[in-house]
């Protein structure tokens, strides 16, 4: 045995070894023998490339030569004679080497063979380095070679593999040895030497295209040639080296190349014979040898690849028999082929289904054939087979993975282009997999041997990331928690190991975002938080995640379930948005991930007062110590006053942690604000004010000499911080002085204002100084008692005097909204508080000042008015709604006959399809405002703009505008919801009717016009009180009521660009037009409703009554009103006192109609009228009352019905409408004994048409003959 390894390693040395002088080489192992001369001064080179054409001789002239090595390296006594056999070897190869070197004319380039050392090198910088200086020699060689004359270049001795019949005719003899020294090399187990050789001969072969690459295909096998007396090492030695030779020439590109100039040539079929061929040779290069026909088949063509690679010998067979052997390379090639060709093939079909597609791929029967391919695949372990990854592929597409590459920039696999190709549903994915799990992993692995069962954990570890959170229970099932049991049951199994490391990766995947619900989709951490139900046990949860955010030895710890919440609302603020606090399982993403836990704790958990305002003060003093605070002697301070000590981590926290801590102080906050509830002094301040303790808390550690605030503020930010704090410690004293009740609602909810804002002002350096500043003039002005006067200073006591303009509300008003577009959630929950406590006591100028930023837009109209005028003076144009281009009936879209008012989940769900069809016709008019009020309103977009200048790469102006506005919309529902009936409703109703018609407003948010909406709806339209008071002037509301009429008479008119009517962009019109329409009826039925409320007298709704006139006028003389009937006939309903006194009206236009559609619509609402007017509940007092007012237009009722029988309509249901009209008004007739009277105000051609038409219905109206 040890003659047989010695003889085959020392071949391999001396292909690597001998051939290139080595200066260090160690003479210590007895396999690796130093060749010096007789002084040891110099390495000898020896030849062991005879000339001869057969490997057998040439292999045992090389056995004999290292035989005489070893004997003469391992004998003393035979020393003297290794020179004498040595010495004609050493000088035949010195002569014939010598040529190589330079030419007899001593003009030829010189080829240096010190490279080849290089090449064996385990740095892969030298390899590449040596590769290149080989190919770059080489090609000056070759370029000199094809420029002389080739016999006499041979004449001179250049001939040394030239006698070889190798193809390699055109070549240098320089390039034609490294060939051969390359081909040779690839098969050398020494250090690096495969990698090294295979990669200059990629680059050579792919250089060079004076090598022919059929002569390398056939010079390849000649020299590795594999034959039946090499055993073992040897053996496999010349099989990886075919396989490392073969790899080279694939991704030399040459075979592809060959193959564009010439597509008849079979290279790439005899090449894929060959790699076929090697494959079966032994079972460890079948994976390696698929991964060289891929390389192969991603430079050639899909034709190539059916044409040429299919079509290669053996590979039919291959395919075949790779169910019955089990064969995972050929499933992988199979794989990936399809996804190269794009399509279907017979040749797969006994491993992939025909047609393929996932869900047939993934389906029982299929995957059962496929078992002893999966139970092969383990021939590769520990590593896991590639065909793996490529299936999960398959079963699990990447969408979400790709969907955020693509957010962030990057650039798409291929690969991953064509696996969307199907785009599996969730449903179709969670199918698949519990197939794939149930049959593969657990039905065979599990139950397999403990190979396979590693394969199992193996397989499920990269399922994890692609998962799928609601497919989670699918592939956790019950047998594989079993089976994890069993495993881990006995420790002496070396899958022992193998289950610890499953359990570590499936913990490590479960924490990667912090969130076990977020993954799960489950509510287990969220179940768990609610089980704390005692304060000493989350005091001590909350003390465990402090220690682990403060001590060294836990900051690499993972978190504890318990630990974690989830809610609604948690994608706010989490830790996954926040990119600079590090990457999951670094210490920074842990620290954040405590800093996020921390305010949750008391989110479910229900304890009495006293517990919980204990568990919110330890989490707002530890918010408060490491997020404001830093100490500059060590890391740990001790607070005599407060009889505590504090610590901070030896590592400093990053600016971004600190952030996160003032955040999620301001979030404490306004959540121990908002729980409160209302006021009550009667508890105690000190006792559930968080407020208060946090200031004093602040106060005292602003006093510590050896602590500070990290971040050193600016004079203006320094200046307004303290009068922030001087303000909230006088209103503290206030409000204890101050009996419960609104005033002392008002000194809480600006305290709380003051805490924010300070706590912004640290956040957020420059930007809210001057608005804390204004905040506290309101407050002296506000509360003015002696108490705050006289310790706030005189500098701004005649800022707003009680004569002096503007008025402190106002004032208060602006400094609100000044704080709102850049403010944080907390800090805008804290404005609406003190809005909502002074909403009783807004003036007028400040409601206008808040309705005038929901209208504005920072790209003013295209066409704005010039002379503007308040914006209640507009034309018919209060909505933004132009006069529609005159339409044919038969272009007008049939919105239905009976639009009654849309139901509110309807309507609103229309806003998802609001287009841009209607024009902006409204005048963005700021008329009224005064030079100051101006100011204000820019100053509120300067600050925008400014913001997002500052901010590259944020929000646009545009989406915090958006935002500015619901801000503002959010103060305007809190004045409505506390100012229910004041006449400032009107004013409101107003300003947001028209910003809900803007189409800017619907093309800018559909949040914001949804917004909207819901305000005119629940807290207008729908409130139990209504506008009233003798502000409210009837010609206003006249004006109102007109343009909501003339709105909802506004036509839809179809594109009549368009080819298809029910196109996208048609279909948002309709949708907005909808809506439009439904607002205008809506506010119609409001409005009646307040001018009935008043009770005016009759004389004075001329108005009112001239109104509808004029609507109804144009709806039946012109085509281009589409006044619905089934509108006015509601109106009607709600409001009978209008078509009362409009039935005359209503009858004398019907008689005079030209439009047999709009006349027979107009019946309803004369049905309408006639139904309550005759029914005894009118202003009448008697029954005489009906009959008169019957009798009054019995006249006008017999025109209309001799018109409609006359003019008898064609169509089916139109007869019957008219039909059923005029059965209706004949037996009122006789119901009032009017029958003379009727038939001698009945016209004769009416009469007979009437006896023609109507049958039996006026058998009672019949004159005797």
């Amino acid at each position: 045995m040890g003659n047989k390894k010695r003889s085959s390693s020392s071949e391999n040395d001396s292909e690597d070894e001998v051939e290139i002088p080595i200066d260090n080489v160690s003479s210590k192992s007895s396999k690796k023998p130093v060749k010096t001369d007789e002084d040891g001064d110099k390495p000898l080179p020896i030849n062991v490339l005879p000339n001869s054409d057969k490997p057998m001789e040439r292999r045992k002239k090389r056995k004999a030569l290292d035989k005489t090595r070893h004997k003469s390296s391992s004998s003393s006594g035979n020393v003297e004679e290794k020179p004498k056999v040595i010495e004609e070897d050493v000088i035949r190869e010195q002569q014939q080497q010598q040529p190589l070197v330079s030419s007899s004319s001593g003009s030829f380039p010189e080829f240096n063979i010190g490279v080849f050392r290089d090449l064996v090198s385990a740095d892969s910088l030298a390899r590449e380095a040596a590769a290149l200086k080989l190919v770059i020699n080489l090609h000056e060689v070759q370029k000199a070679y094809d420029k002389c004359d080739k016999k006499e270049v041979g004449e001179g001795g250049l001939q040394l593999e030239a006698e070889k019949d190798d193809g390699l005719k055109n070549c240098a003899p320089s390039v034609r040895y490294a060939i051969r020294r390359l081909i040779r090399g690839v098969s050398s187990s020494r250090e690096c030497a495969r990698q090294g050789f295979a990669m200059g001969l990629t680059i050579l072969v792919g250089t060079l295209p004076s090598i022919k690459v059929d002569s390398l295909m056939k010079l390849i096998v000649d020299i590795l040639e594999v034959t039946s007396s090499m055993k073992g090492q040897e053996a496999r030695d010349c099989l990886l080296g075919r396989l490392f030779a073969y790899g080279a020439l694939a991704r030399s590109g040459r075979i592809a190349e060959e193959w564009m100039k010439d597509n008849n040539n079979p290279y790439v079929k005899e090449f894929t014979s060959l790699v076929i061929l090697l494959a079966g040779k032994k079972r460890y290069l079948q994976e390696p040898a698929v991964t060289v026909i891929l390389n192969l088949i991603e430079k050639l063509p899909v034709e190539a690849l059916l044409n040429q690679v299919l079509e290669a010998p053996g590979m039919h067979e291959w395919f075949q028999k790779a169910t019955e052997v089990g064969n995972p390379d050929a499933l992988l090639l199979a794989l990936k082929m399809r996804e190269k060709i794009s399509g279907d093939t017979e040749t797969f079909r006994t491993l992939l289904p025909y047609p393929f597609s996932p869900n047939k791929m993934f389906a029982s029967d299929h995957l059962s054939t496929l078992i002893s391919c999966f139970k092969e695949s383990t021939f590769c372990q520990p590593r896991v087979h590639t065909m793996w990854p490529v299936l999960i592929n398959i079963l699990l597409p990447d969408v979400a993975k790709q969907e955020d590459d693509t957010a962030m920039g990057l650039v798409s696999n291929k690969k991953h282009k064509k696996s969307r190709k199907y785009n599996s549903s969730e449903e179709e994915i969670a199918k698949n997999l519990r197939s794939f799990c149930e049959i593969v992993i657990e039905g065979s692995l599990l139950l397999s041997s403990h190979d396979r069962k590693h394969l199992a954990f193996d397989v499920l570890l990269l399922l994890l990331p692609r998962l799928p959170p609601s497919c989670v229970q699918i592939v956790l099932s019950h047998r594989l928690v079993q089976g994890l049991m069993d495993i881990l049951s006995t420790k002496d199994s070396w899958l022992y190991k193998v289950a610890q490391h499953f359990l570590k990766e499936l913990l490590n995947w479960k924490h990667s975002s912090g969130k076990f619900d977020c993954i799960t989709h489950t509510r287990l951490v969220k179940d768990l938080m609610g089980e704390f139900n005692t304060g000493s046990g989350c005091m001590l949860f909350v003390q465990n995640l402090v220690s682990m955010f403060v001590e060294e030895g836990h900051e690499a710890e993972e978190p504890s379930d318990q630990s974690q919440t989830m809610d609604d609302n948690s994608e706010i603020g989490s830790v996954e948005d926040k990119d600079s606090a590090g990457t999951s399982g670094t210490p920074e993403f842990l620290k954040g991930w405590v800093i996020d836990s921390l305010p949750r704790v008391l989110k479910y958990p229900k304890l009495d007062m006293e517990a919980k305002f204990m568990v919110q003060k330890e989490i707002m003093k530890f918010l408060a110590v490491q997020g404001l605070f830093s100490a500059s002697l060590g890391t740990e301070v001790t607070s005599f006053e407060l009889q505590e000590k504090f610590k901070w981590p030896k590592v400093a926290t990053s600016s971004a942690l600190r952030r996160m801590c003032v955040e999620q102080l301001q979030l404490l906050l306004a959540n121990a604000q908002k729980g409160e509830g209302s006021h009550s002094v009667s508890i105690g301040l000190d006792l559930n004010d968080l407020g208060s303790y946090f200031m004093r808390f602040l106060s005292t550690l602003c006093n510590i000499p050896s602590v500070s605030l990290f971040r050193p503020l600016s004079n203006e930010d320094d200046d307004a911080f303290k009068k922030l704090q001087a303000m909230e410690a006088q209103l503290a004293r206030e409000e204890r002085n101050t009996a419960p009740g609104k005033n002392a609602n008002r000194v809480h909810a600006m305290r709380y204002l003051l805490i924010q804002l300070m706590l912004q002002v640290f956040l957020r350096p420059g930007e809210f100084s001057e608005s804390a500043s204004e905040l506290v003039i309101c407050c002296k002005k506000a509360f003015s008692s002696p108490d705050i006067l006289d310790e706030s200073g005189n500098e701004d006591n005649d800022v707003l005097d009680d004569g002096g303009t503007p008025k402190l509300m106002d004032v208060l008003v602006d400094t609100l909204l000044s704080l709102l577009p850049q403010s944080s959630a907390p800090l805008n929950s804290a404005v609406e508080q003190v809005f909502k406590s002074f909403s009783n006591d807004i003036t007028d100028t400040g409601l206008l000042q808040m309705l005038r930023v929901i209208r504005k837009d920072i790209k003013p109209p295209r066409h704005q008015a010039t002379d503007s005028e308040e914006d209640d003076d507009d034309d018919e144009d209060l909505l933004g709604i132009e006069e529609a281009e005159e339409t044919d009936e038969a272009d007008a879209v049939e919105i239905g006959d009976s639009d009654e008012e849309a139901d509110d989940s309807e309507v609103i769900a229309g806003v998802d399809a609001m287009g841009d069809e209607v024009h902006d016709g409204s005048d963005e008019s700021d008329g009224g405002m005064d030079d100051e009020a101006m100011f204000r309103m820019d100053s509120y977009l300067v600050r925008i703009f400014r913001e997002r200048k500052n901010q590259a790469g944020g929000e646009t102006a545009h989406a915090q505008l958006v935002l500015f506005k619901l801000r503002v919309l959010s103060l305007v529902e809190i004045f409505l919801h506390e100012n229910p009936g004041k006449p400032q409703v009107l004013t409101v109703y107003s300003y947001l009717a028209k910003a809900f018609v803007n189409p800017q407003t619907a093309e800018s948010s559909e949040q914001l016009a949804q917004r909207i909406w819901g305000i005119l709806q629940k807290k207008i339209f729908k409130a139990k009180e209504y506008p009233k008071g003798g502000d409210i002037q009837l010609p206003t509301l006249e004006s109102l009521l007109e343009k909501n009429l003339n709105l909802a008479s506004k036509p839809f008119s179809k594109r009549k660009s368009a080819a298809n009517p029910l196109n996208k962009k048609q279909s948002a019109s309709l949708a907005r037009y909808k809506m439009i329409a439904s607002l205008a009826q809506t506010s119609t039925h409001w409005l009646l409703k307040i001018i009935h409320s008043k009770d005016y007298p009759e004389p004075q709704l001329r108005g009112v009554l001239d109104v509808f006139r004029r609507v109804l006028t144009k709806y039946f003389d012109s085509k281009k009103s589409q006044l619905k009937p089934g509108f006015v006939k509601e109106v009607f309903r709600r409001q009978p006192w209008v078509g009362h006194l409009l039935f005359g009206f209503l009858l004398e236009k019907c008689g005079s109609v030209k439009s047999e559609v709009r006349l027979v619509k107009a019946l309803d609402p004369v049905e309408e009228i006639l139904k309550y007017s005759l029914s005894g509940k009118g202003d009448g007092e008697n029954k005489a009352v009906p009959l008169k007012f019957f009798k009054t237009h019995l006249q006008s009722l017999s025109g209309l019905i001799g018109k409609l029988v006359i003019s008898w309509p064609e169509k089916q249901s139109r007869r019957a409408q008219v039909r059923r009209f005029c059965g209706q008004t004949l037996k009122l007739v006789t119901k009032y004994n009017l029958t003379k009277e009727f038939l001698i105000v009945l016209k004769q051609d009416a009469y007979n048409a009437c006896e023609a038409k109507l049958g039996d219905l006026f058998i009672p109206f019949k004159k005797p003959e």
